[in-house]
């Protein structure tokens, strides 16, 4: 049935691009022509701002060593399943959260030292065992089989793409770029809604709005349009309009019409950030993802030449597929994501935006609680943060699963069930963005199987 509703999604979608292209053929240009687009738009007052930030964590980050169980009882547990792998108590006393409801105690990672700082300022908190889920789902329903599940479980491909999409890989838009569609028309320059400093991924692509893709050095330039070709700028001058002139064929003028869309918008990017003073906040510049996120900075400054008032962003951090060398390994990326993440809630503050913009991490899924002898395997459910200064933070969120093989919260070797879904998490995200609860399920089919649509990170 899953597989049936999403082949039925595919077919629709695929059936909706064919037709704007047919009307691209005969009048005008189709999806790409954004800044015309009002579909949806949710309403944004005159001066208002507001930006959500993904921080992708690609491979499966370790779930069970970046949010550690702390307290005596749970730590023994913990460590007896781990082994070599588990990070010793007496190495988390400087990152003990505070005690949950139950009683039960959770420490961050050693590394995460500068996010609780932020934890402690209330500005971070801690979304605990969420995941992909179709609906609702106990223990006693997944080894029934009872209800859908996600297809393809464990799958890195697949998983991430259902995290960012909602569907499987071959997704055509993901949720934030389903997000960015609600604000097309209420930005100025629609281009700029969706802005990926990562490369490519599903979940900044919309129904409407593209992601505009570039580098942590910038906007992408063609060389030979920006600066004189072969030393002349008189072959520049023709490049540009052999490349961006109108052509009497369909496909001609689409292309061309797609690379001068570029083209402005190089131009455009390029003149809002040279037009900056230089951020007073330091990022590091061996850390790619504090590369990305000091980009992502320098585009929020620029917002108003930009011409924007919602935007969606998306960064990423490779490596964390950590069946082997965990111990060694995961300290070091779990360092960077820490530094790279303080750096730019203090660059948002020094921008006087902390209010404004909103960060949370995502992975493909968590890892196995038992450990393979030097590392982890593909698991299920996994802990993320969300971070900004409109969080409600200094707390986690959700009930802390069982660390016991076969527990209530045991699928199999450790792999937790989610106790909330990525559509949830998502939802909370949206809600704060703007889109009202009637408009949630267009970004989110899903989410009409659930009753809880706010997991209470924002106090507003």
């Amino acid at each position: 049935m899953y597989h049936s509703k999403i082949h039925q999604r595919q077919r629709r979608e695929f059936l909706r691009r064919a037709s704007a292209l047919g009307v691209a053929g005969a009048a005008a240009p189709w999806a790409l022509s954004l800044a015309g687009i009002g579909e949806a738009a949710a309403a944004a007052a005159p001066g208002d701002y507001k930006a959500l930030v993904c921080v992708f964590l690609h491979g499966g980050n370790d779930q069970a060593n970046t949010v550690v169980p702390y307290d005596p009882a749970s730590h023994q547990a913990y460590q007896s399943l781990r082994g070599a792998i588990a990070t010793p108590r007496e190495q988390l006393a400087a990152t003990a959260l505070s005690q949950l409801a139950d009683g039960r105690q959770l420490a961050l990672a050693p590394q995460l030292g500068r996010m609780k700082a932020l934890f402690d300022a209330g500005k971070l908190g801690v979304v605990l065992n969420v995941g992909t889920l179709v609906q609702p789902t106990t223990l006693a329903q997944y080894k029934a089989k009872s209800v859908q599940l996600p297809p393809k479980l464990f799958s890195h491909n697949d998983q991430s793409s259902i995290w960012q999409s909602s569907m499987p890989e071959g997704a055509t838009s993901g949720w934030g770029g389903r997000l960015g569609d609600q604000f097309l028309s209420a930005n100025g320059n629609a281009t700029f809604t969706c802005i990926n400093v990562s490369g490519n991924a599903v979940f900044m692509s919309g129904q409407q709005a593209v992601q505009y893709q570039m580098s942590s050095g910038g906007a992408v330039a063609i060389n030979g349009v920006t600066k004189p070709l072969y030393g002349s700028q008189a072959c520049a001058d023709a490049l540009r309009s052999l490349i961006t002139a109108q052509r009497s064929n369909w496909m001609e003028h689409e292309l061309n019409r797609v690379v001068s869309r570029s083209v402005n918008a190089q131009s455009i990017v390029a003149g809002a950030l040279n037009s900056l003073p230089p951020l007073t906040t330091l990022f590091d510049a061996a850390n790619s993802l504090a590369v990305q996120l000091q980009m992502v900075a320098k585009l929020i400054a620029a917002r108003a030449s930009l011409g924007v008032s919602r935007q969606v962003f998306f960064v990423s951090l490779g490596g964390f597929d950590n069946h082997d060398f965990l111990p060694t390994q995961h300290p070091l990326l779990l360092g960077r994501v820490s530094d790279a993440l303080a750096s730019f809630y203090a660059a948002t503050a020094e921008l006087g935006v902390a209010e404004q913009v909103t960060s949370f991490t995502a992975s493909d899924f968590g890892r196995t609680l038992t450990s393979n002898g030097d590392g982890s395997d593909h698991g299920w459910g996994s802990h993320h943060f969300v971070l900004g200064g409109a969080v409600r933070g200094g707390r986690c969120w959700g009930q802390a699963p069982v660390v016991a093989i076969n527990g209530p919260d045991d699928v199999g070797q450790g792999r937790l069930l989610p106790a909330r879904s990525v559509d949830q998490l998502a939802a909370t995200l949206a809600s704060w963005m703007g889109v009202s609860a009637s408009e949630l399920p267009r970004l989110l089919p899903q989410i009409v199987n659930y009753s809880e649509r706010d997991l209470g990170f924002f106090s507003g």
